[in-house]
């Protein structure tokens, strides 16, 4: 992907904005989160979303996919993240869809995919079992029992669990938790005995669940990859989903960034407008240096996604790595600059910095992501 959008990606843009601006403004985000939404999202709007064929825009057209890239999906998935939008894209299309796409047996991803790209399936991946992020950090046990095998454990921030149809576990079939070795991954139906979610939100009111699995029958066609080897699918999985995430950070802080511009613009103290402010000016240049570069660095990681090169997941980890920074960073500045009212709950402002902060520590922080692509890279 290039440093600017192609015709085709700029009007895919312009109709993602346009369709959000109208249906998923922020305040939005405020209602669900004050109604305490059973939901926690539209799924009215997901629906619409997947008919405008968002939701099948990474995946094949054979099962009713768009089969477009990941840029396209990254240009709507930066929209997103300029409003808030809390629909299952991470949970259903870039963690457990692609589990399903790259993993799955073609009956599998007959049975699924279809229903992922119209809307009707919600689907979520289940590894993380810390607080901290480490995805072969894994203690939950899958024994085999003939032609079936038999899950027992427990995993936390399960994102959009408990409104989830199908659920794509992380289990250890063999070695020791922080083992790579010896993971092996499974569709498990939402409606399984033994199964029992717990939903929890985030710091942005977006959903989380804690899911318990006790004695959960699941049958061996049910894998996805290789038993014992689900380390290397799960790795696909979550470049792809750090990417995808990153360029929703990436419109959350942009957006985050603009409104701290139109307020430095526009208010006035001591009968002068503070974006007069040679102090302040400075902040906001150090903001939009950071962005560009950040975006650079994403487009970059999509580029080496969509073109299949081998430096991905180097790319994903820089990506997530620099946008969790940058997030963090213009966040926090753009509340300082709004000052007192930019502490307040009325102040839409204060939401973007929630935003940022979860997706921060979602599929790993800046420091496991610095220290991953240094692993990466041999250092």
């Amino acid at each position: 992907m290039g440093l600017t959008l192609s015709d085709d990606q700029l009007m895919l843009k312009q109709t993602a904005r346009s369709f959000l601006d109208e249906n998923s403004p922020v305040a939005r985000m405020r209602a669900l989160r004050d109604a305490q939404d059973e939901t926690g999202f539209s799924r009215e709007l997901w629906k619409q979303m997947a008919e405008m064929g968002w939701a099948g825009i990474p995946f094949p057209e054979q099962y009713g996919g768009a089969e477009m890239g990941y840029a396209e999906l990254g240009v709507v998935l930066e929209e997103c993240g300029r409003v808030l939008a809390p629909e299952p894209f991470v949970s259903t299309l870039l963690l457990a869809g692609n589990a399903i796409l790259l993993g799955g047996s073609e009956p599998l991803k007959k049975d699924l995919l279809p229903g992922v790209c119209s809307g009707d399936r919600i689907l979520a991946l289940a590894c993380q079992e810390q607080g901290r992020f480490q995805p072969y950090a894994v203690a939950t046990r899958a024994q085999r029992a003939g032609d079936r095998y038999r899950i027992d454990g427990r995993k936390q921030f399960v994102l959009d669990a408990h409104v989830a149809d199908t659920l794509v576990v992380v289990a250890r079939t063999s070695g020791a938790p922080g083992d790579r070795g010896g993971l092996t991954l499974f569709s498990v139906d939402a409606t399984s005995d033994g199964l029992d979610v717990r939903r929890n939100q985030m710091l942005d009111g977006r959903n989380a669940a804690d899911v318990a699995l006790a004695g959960v029958s699941v049958g061996a066609e049910r894998i996805l990859g290789r038993v014992d080897a689900g380390a290397d699918l799960l790795d696909s999985v979550l470049d792809r989903a750090a990417i995808g995430l990153s360029y929703e950070m990436l419109g959350t802080f942009e957006e985050a960034f603009e409104r701290t511009l139109a307020y430095l613009k526009n208010r006035e103290q001591f009968g002068v407008k503070i974006g007069t402010f040679q102090a302040l000016r400075h902040r906001a240049a150090d903001m939009f240096c950071e962005l560009e570069l950040a975006r650079s660095v994403v487009r970059e990681a999509v580029a080496a996604l969509d073109e299949g090169r081998d430096d991905v997941s180097q790319m994903a980890s820089a990506a997530k790595a620099r946008c969790s920074d940058v997030a963090s960073l213009i966040t926090r500045e753009a509340i300082q600059m709004h000052g007192g009212i930019g502490m307040t709950d009325e102040e839409e402002i204060g939401l973007f910095f929630k935003r940022a902060k979860a997706a921060e520590l979602t599929l790993g922080d800046a420091i496991y992501h610095r220290d991953r692509y240094a692993s990466l890279q041999g250092f």
